[in-house]
């Protein structure tokens, strides 16, 4: 019988804030109960570093535990969403290091992706422009994402001789776009167009260049002022019942939801229901 883990941190009462967090690689604003994250290397088209990478992992780490942030943003700044893995900061000093040095690397990126999945904030990205490399996987790796006509989202990782399985990118694009196109992305490194990426379902929303951040703030709002603790179980059970047998899966469900029908916002819900008004969630 499966059950949902409990986070010690959680049970020992370390929830803390992030209204006050100051990031040294991007930007990070906490907009009300949102809180948006802007790569900020525009004149390079926001491409990741080490330190980059490893200031996000740590930045997601961090939300597991923070009581003012209700979901999040992911957005880049001047036109681009990310060029990826930064081509001189990145890929040329990885040229000649041992094994060991590399597998620490890779790790480090991966654990960014896991951080993502793992904090229980939904994450909307607003892709615009250029989405690349490592900066696709950024984008793969978020709960929703909106995008424009013009963004052009591809797995380059083949272009510069390394394999697609990179990040998670083997596991969760086929989970997104169906195990063909995914390999079709994987094996030729081709840029995915907007209206294709809509097409195909990467995309929850096409929008406009001018008002796709807008429309990713508004959705992310709409969300945070949702029952967010039930949100956070949605996200987990949407990520671990990848590996679930179905009977698991409606096991571990049953769970869940006899623990959201304990909550302050079930309640909520009840009272508002039967008063014909509008919920006002609380988060607890």
């Amino acid at each position: 019988m499966t059950t949902m883990p409990v986070d010690p941190a959680l049970q020992a009462g370390t929830l803390r804030p992030l209204a006050g967090y100051a990031a040294q690689t991007f930007q990070w604003e906490l907009r009300g109960r949102v809180g948006v994250i802007t790569l900020h290397r525009p004149e390079r088209k926001n491409p990741l570093t080490f330190a980059s990478y490893a200031e996000l992992r740590d930045l997601f780490e961090q939300l597991r535990h923070a009581d003012d942030v209700k979901a999040i943003v992911l957005h880049g700044a001047g036109g681009n969403f990310s060029s990826g893995g930064d081509v001189r900061e990145i890929i040329a000093p990885l040229i000649g290091l041992p094994a060991p040095e590399l597998l620490r690397f890779t790790r480090m990126t991966g654990a960014l992706v896991k951080a993502m999945r793992h904090c229980p904030q939904p994450i909307v990205a607003s892709i615009d422009g250029v989405c690349a490399g490592a900066g696709a996987i950024l984008a793969m790796a978020s709960d929703l994402r909106f995008g424009t006509s013009r963004s052009r989202t591809a797995f380059l990782f083949n272009r510069v001789g390394l394999a697609g399985c990179d990040m998670g990118a083997c596991a969760m694009l086929p989970r997104i776009i169906g195990q063909g196109r995914a390999s079709e992305l994987l094996y030729t490194g081709r840029a995915m167009s907007g209206d294709e990426a809509m097409q195909w379902g990467f995309l929850n929303r096409l929008c406009t260049p001018e008002t796709v951040l807008d429309e990713a703030i508004a959705l992310a709002t709409e969300i945070a002022h949702g029952p967010t603790f039930a949100h956070g179980l949605t996200k987990a059970m949407l990520h671990q019942e990848w590996a679930m047998s179905l009977d698991d899966a409606i096991e571990a469900e049953a769970q869940v939801q006899a623990l959201c029908m304990l909550t302050e916002d079930f309640g909520r819900a009840a009272r508002a229901f039967a008063a014909k008004q509008v919920p006002v969630f609380e988060g607890n």
